[in-house]
């Protein structure tokens, strides 16, 4: 029977050429495991530790004060802000318990010690988080379309319980779409040839026949990552155009123009975050294609895997990383929010709704204008303005 094995240096070989390296490592079960896994501890142990750990404070630290910022400020609770409130949640989750478990493989790479449930634990939590991100990245990218492009609508439409009823219908079809890789997950042992168990050998890999692995990869990589990033891109492009050319919103009842600065700045920074969400996932993406794509491995196929699998860690973290910081460079309401719960002490810092000077016959109108967007960022000066491997990174790799 024509079978391969993949050892230490990342290469297939065939039965002829591996069956002398067997006899040669059976008088060592720990050489046995080095031979079949490769090295139990990653030579990028250490350089990587100290790079996940940064992304880690700085990742944690930062969601955390974007949840309670949203949580805390009343006027940060708009429907823009709970599908960031919920990215946020997405991203502590990929932090604390994702990157830990991944610095624990790369310190010991087996056996497995969670068994079969957090087999299926490990593989669901990141198939869903996968998931959740790029629906809430896309929902939020639809909504401001919505309130650049046709903003009456988004006054009527765009309200906090729908947003919560959106997220949450977001959450639910991520776990759903999460179950078909997380099912054909498992636990795998591995036998010497007299076919007694190796010991410490347990892995959580895939169990089911690799084509259905390679299947639900490219699919789930088609429908959460290149068409919803194409989706955005036009609706970006659209919006754009839309904002170059209206300068100022009409409103030919009351005879004026309205100058709508922070409708730009509000879509700037949702742009941005996009475009740093799609950077950061294209590693990831890139790296469970190319597994699920090519057969026949050889060395140089092996070690270009390796980069892009080390590479693809970094950047899949820092998305949960970055986008804090993001608020914090291009959005005022966010920046004063977070100066305010950092040092709740400064009065001054505690984000305000600024009066209007607009004469009375027309405050109520504009009122009801100003909130047209739905963002956090609509209400400033002089109008109140407002700024899956997804089955986990780590069950992708070699």
């Amino acid at each position: 029977m024509d079978w391969i094995t993949n050892i230490s240096s990342g290469v297939y070989q065939t039965e002829d050429e591996v069956e002398p390296l067997i006899r040669r490592y059976l008088n060592s079960t720990e050489d046995y495991l080095t031979f079949l896994y490769g090295p139990r501890r990653s030579h990028l142990f250490l350089p990587m530790t100290w790079i996940y750990a940064s992304i880690f404070l700085v990742g944690v630290s930062g969601n955390l004060l974007v949840c309670l910022v949203i949580l805390r400020h009343r006027n940060m609770k708009t429907p823009t802000n709970y599908y960031l409130f919920s990215l946020a949640i997405s991203d502590l989750l990929v932090l604390l318990c994702g990157m830990p478990l991944e610095v624990y493989e790369m310190w010991s790479n087996y056996p497995f010690l969670f068994g079969l449930a957090g087999c299926y634990f490990k593989t669901a939590l990141f198939e869903t988080v996968c998931f959740a991100s790029i629906l809430n990245v896309t929902t939020v990218s639809i909504e401001r379309y919505v309130a650049i492009m046709h903003p009456f609508r988004a006054k009527l439409k765009s309200t906090r319980r729908r947003a919560l009823r959106i997220i949450i219908a977001l959450w639910l079809l991520s776990v759903l779409f999460s179950l078909p890789n997380t099912s054909i997950h498992g636990i795998v042992l591995q036998y010497f040839p007299n076919h007694t168990e190796v010991p410490g050998s347990a892995t959580c890999a895939v169990v089911q026949p690799m084509w259905i692995y390679n299947c639900i990869i490219q699919l789930s990589s088609f429908l959460f990552y290149v068409l919803p990033m194409s989706v955005i891109s036009v609706l970006y492009c659209l919006m754009g155009m839309k904002l170059r050319g209206d300068c100022s919103l009409e409103v030919d009842e009351m005879g004026i123009n309205v100058k709508r600065p922070s409708r730009k700045s509000v879509t700037k920074m949702l742009f941005v975050l996009v475009i740093v969400f799609g950077i950061c996932w294209a590693p990831f993406h890139t790296d469970r294609l190319f597994y699920s794509f090519v057969v026949n491995w050889t060395e140089p196929l092996a070690n270009l895997f390796n980069l892009i699998h080390v590479v693809s860690g970094i950047f899949f973290y820092l998305s949960s990383a970055v986008n804090p910081i993001i608020y914090n460079l291009l959005s005022r309401r966010f920046r004063m929010a977070f100066l305010s719960v950092i040092f709740p002490q400064c009065k001054h810092w505690h984000p305000r709704h600024t009066t209007s000077r607009l004469p009375s016959q027309r405050s109520i109108f504009m009122l009801g204008e100003l909130n047209v967007a739905g963002s956090a960022e609509e209400r400033s000066h002089p109008y109140p303005q407002r700024s899956s491997v997804c089955s986990s990174h780590l069950s992708g790799g070699l």
